[in-house]
């Protein structure tokens, strides 16, 4: 009964660590880890081969982690500064993907931060439209880099957490 719980729980916070990617509430790669973890420590399972997991494929994906957690912030800021964004649009393409978020769901993920970065760029930054594309479109792509990166890390956790509930 207990390895029923504890299996669900991992897989529980496995989905959700993928949901989370998408959604910026909730820290995704973070979550999916915890799921690991709580197999490695309590669940007790194997993979194909019988082999438990090792504190070492752990350690490898809590670095994974970090990096992914830490570049989940600094890339799209990157590339909106890179793309010749002020920091209005920086700020701008988090409250577009806040709004967007609560408002159009998964369209507004997508589009809200390039609109955000938009409309600051126009009306904070004093930029014209045609200058502001740009940097708008710098937001979406840092927002989609990042997006991409967490769900790749936190796809990989969720496929090693049903390899080890056998």
């Amino acid at each position: 009964m207990i390895n029923v719980l504890i299996i669900t729980l991992a897989i529980f916070l496995g989905v959700v660590g993928v949901i989370g990617c998408v959604l910026p509430v909730i820290p995704g790669p973070p979550i999916s880890w915890a799921g690991m973890l709580i197999l490695y420590f309590f669940g007790k399972g194997t993979d194909s081969a019988g082999d438990p997991m090792t504190t070492r494929l752990l350690i490898i994906w809590l670095v994974i982690t970090i990096v992914v957690t830490v570049l989940d912030y600094i890339v799209p800021s990157y590339l909106t500064k890179k793309s010749g964004g002020s920091t209005y649009a920086s700020r701008g393409a988090l409250a577009g993907l806040l709004i967007g978020l609560i408002f159009f769901g998964p369209l507004g993920i997508i589009l809200g931060p390039m609109l955000g970065a938009f409309l600051c760029e126009i009306i904070f930054a004093k930029k014209t439209a045609g200058e502001s594309i740009v940097p708008a479109l710098g937001a979406f792509a840092g927002f989609i880099c990042g997006t991409g990166l967490k769900l790749i890390a936190s796809g990989m956790m969720l496929y090693y957490i049903f390899v080890y509930i056998r």
